[in-house]
């Protein structure tokens, strides 16, 4: 009989030590199914014009694919730390323009500078589900050979691009033939 006054206690214990784990868990870690696999095969406009782009892109280039849209706060707010890496480092960038009209875009980019090689228009998100993303910004690096290797969710910040991206960019120019 006095076990069963105790049923509260341990419901309550067994939900307060799940929502303790909870909070020591970093909300931009998502796993992703597509690390250490090939980018999804795609063909879509390139948003400065009426070229079709296809995974070919990535042929023999590590790139950092990063989606954005010319709506999203958080992509102006990380849009400078792309800047900076688009200028100081050999890499392709590519950006992936996700629900959003090609003139806001392409004034967008204009405001605010364009660091990508290369961006893919997506306003129907067709290669967005099949990347798994569930916001913008995220960012993608892609080896030489079109695999993804690394997914960023969230703002890169000088902290994360120097503590997770850059060493990863780093090893895999390393290896470039």
């Amino acid at each position: 009989m006095k076990l069963r006054g105790l049923i509260p206690l341990f419901g309550f214990a067994a939900l307060f030590a799940a929502l303790a784990y909870g909070l020591t868990r970093d909300p931009r870690i998502l796993p992703s199914e597509l690390i250490e696999k090939p980018f999804p095969t795609f063909a879509l406009d390139n948003l400065a014009n009426d070229a079709v782009l296809e995974n070919e892109i990535f042929e023999g280039r590590v790139s950092l694919v990063n989606i954005f849209g010319s709506w999203c706060v958080s992509c102006t707010v990380e849009h400078p730390q792309l800047m900076e890496i688009s200028q100081s480092l050999d890499i392709q960038m590519v950006g992936v323009d996700w629900r959003d009209t090609r003139e806001n875009a392409v004034r967008w980019l204009s405001e605010n500078g364009d660091p990508y090689d290369a961006v893919i228009f997506d306003p129907d998100s067709h290669l967005i589900v099949d990347l798994g993303v569930v916001g913008a910004p995220e960012t993608f690096i892609v080896d030489q050979n079109g695999d993804i290797r690394y997914k960023h969710v969230g703002i890169i910040t000088p902290d994360d691009w120097k503590n997770d991206l850059h060493p990863i960019v780093e090893s895999l120019l390393a290896v470039q033939p």
